[in-house]
C-alpha cells in the first residue's frame, strides 16, 4: 500500500516529467514559417538581392528537379544528383536550426531557410560531396558538360 505522502510525490514527478517532455517536443517540432524567402546571405547565387526576392513556393516549383532537402538529422533527400556545369540547385534546410553546409564552398543556411547554389567546376566531369554540419558526404553531386 502506498502512503499518501509517497503517492503525491510520484504523481508530482510524473507531472513534471510530462511537462519537460512536452516542452522538449514543442521546441523540436515548432512549425516552419508559412512561406520563407531565400536566405540571400553568403553562398547564395542571389547574395545581396533584396530579401524576399524568391519565395519558397516559387523556389519549390522552379527547382523541383534540382533540390536537396536537409532534414532534422542533417541527411539529404535525395542523396545524389547529376547536373550540367553552371546549373543552379536549391539547398533546402527543413530543420528548426541553422546549418553549415558545404556544396563546393561552405556557407550557413538559416532554420527553415534555403539557398540557391551554382554548380561550377573547371574540370569535368566533377564529383562534389555535400556536407551538413558534422555529417560528411550526405549527398553526391555529379557535374557534367
Amino acid at each position: 500500500m502506498i502512503k499518501k505522502g509517497k503517492g503525491n510525490a510520484i504523481i508530482t514527478l510524473v507531472v513534471v516529467l510530462a511537462l519537460v517532455f512536452y516542452a522538449y517536443w514543442s521546441m523540436k517540432n515548432k512549425p516552419a514559417p508559412e512561406n520563407p524567402a531565400e536566405d540571400v546571405s553568403q553562398g547564395s547565387v542571389n547574395a545581396g538581392a533584396p530579401v524576399g526576392a524568391l519565395a519558397y513556393a516559387d523556389a519549390l516549383l522552379k527547382y523541383q528537379n534540382a533540390r536537396f532537402q536537409l532534414n532534422n538529422d542533417c541527411q539529404a533527400i535525395p542523396n545524389k544528383g547529376t547536373f550540367k556545369n553552371g546549373a543552379n540547385i536549391m539547398i533546402d534546410n527543413r530543420a528548426s536550426v541553422a546549418r553549415t553546409v558545404k556544396v563546393g564552398s561552405t556557407f550557413p543556411i538559416k532554420a527553415y531557410g534555403f539557398k540557391i547554389v551554382k554548380l561550377e567546376s573547371a574540370s569535368l566531369p566533377a564529383t562534389w560531396y555535400v556536407d551538413c554540419d558534422s555529417s560528411k558526404n550526405i549527398a553526391t553531386i555529379l557535374i557534367q558538360k
